[in-house]
């Protein structure tokens, strides 16, 4: 998608963290509205979320990478999208002054279709009323877009993190139209997985601003070398090895590769149970192996 845009657009702005159904829904009304007006489509975003350029301590917990995002907003069939440093400066605009010097001036909005429930200009203290009243004064068409709902629930960010962050990654899944991933770097483990008759590969999190579902055991596909394997996913802090450490362990069945210091992108498919604490070995292994049963089971694929 170009990064300059001469003709004019319907656009529609935000973070699109996930870009999720929710985004994908918004977006097709951009599109509709540049499709109705004879103009091109496009989305503006931010490279980094606006909260953490006023507050350096402030964690996201993404849903998607900067890259995943560009990625997925590729995919929809917009014509541009416009990626805009968020600035201090930038945080000081009235709505008005953001609509004119930024909307209207450099990205050369002649419509804008605004989320539901989404706010922008400093301290979000305008209303669409406002945005309306701003438009006309423009001569920029503002509309406001539908929400979109699944479950009874209108589809947010806000509401996929908690989703995942109660381990509902099926759910979440299908808030987002994918399945959840996470992206590293297979690192040395503590080998304990090796001693019980499943060696699990070590993940350092390629992001660590990227949102780790809640602790558990977790059925999930693979991909390793441009391959996708069935496996068991841990997350948590081996209670039965008394660790201090959360960690992220994966059992890849049937695989016997060594892939130390190798990408690794684990696609959530659903959780199995919560963490648990032993006795001993032996009760850990034999839950192992119920755990394996589900997760292939889940996975459909041959024990």
């Amino acid at each position: 998608m170009p990064a300059v845009s001469p003709e004019a657009c319907a656009a529609s702005i935000g973070f699109f963290d996930g870009v999720h159904a929710g985004h994908r829904f918004l977006i097709e009304q951009v599109r509709e509205t540049a499709k109705t007006q004879g103009l091109r489509s496009a989305v503006i975003t931010f490279p980094v979320h606006p909260r953490k350029v006023m507050n350096s301590y402030y964690k996201p917990d993404l849903l998607t990478t900067y890259e995943e995002k560009i990625n997925l907003l590729a995919q929809t069939g917009i014509d541009y999208c416009f990626v805009l440093d968020f600035t201090s400066q930038i945080s000081h605009l009235s709505a008005f002054e953001f609509m004119q010097t930024v909307l209207k001036d450099q990205f050369n909005a002649r419509s804008l279709v605004i989320g539901h429930d989404h706010r922008f200009g400093y301290n979000r203290s305008e209303s669409f009323d406002n945005y309306h009243h701003f438009g006309k004064v423009l001569g920029m068409n503002i509309i406001r877009a539908h929400a979109c709902s699944l479950h009874e629930e209108v589809i947010s960010s806000s509401v996929i993190r908690r989703l995942l962050l109660e381990g509902e990654v099926k759910k979440a899944a299908d808030y987002l139209g994918y399945t959840y991933c996470l992206n590293g770097i297979v690192t040395g483990g503590y080998k304990v997985g090796r001693s019980i008759g499943y060696p699990t590969a070590n993940l350092h999190m390629e992001d660590p601003e990227k949102l780790i579902p809640t602790d558990g055991v977790y059925a999930v596909w693979v991909e390793v070398e441009n391959e996708k394997h069935a496996g068991m996913l841990n997350i948590g802090y081996r209670p039965t090895f008394n660790g201090q450490d959360r960690s992220i362990e994966v059992h890849i069945f049937n695989f016997s590769k060594d892939i130390y210091h190798t990408p690794l992108r684990l696609h959530f498919v659903e959780f199995v149970r919560s963490e648990m604490r032993f006795n001993n070995k032996q009760e850990l292994v034999e839950q192992l192996d119920k755990d394996a049963d589900t997760v292939q089971s889940i996975l459909k694929i041959k024990k």
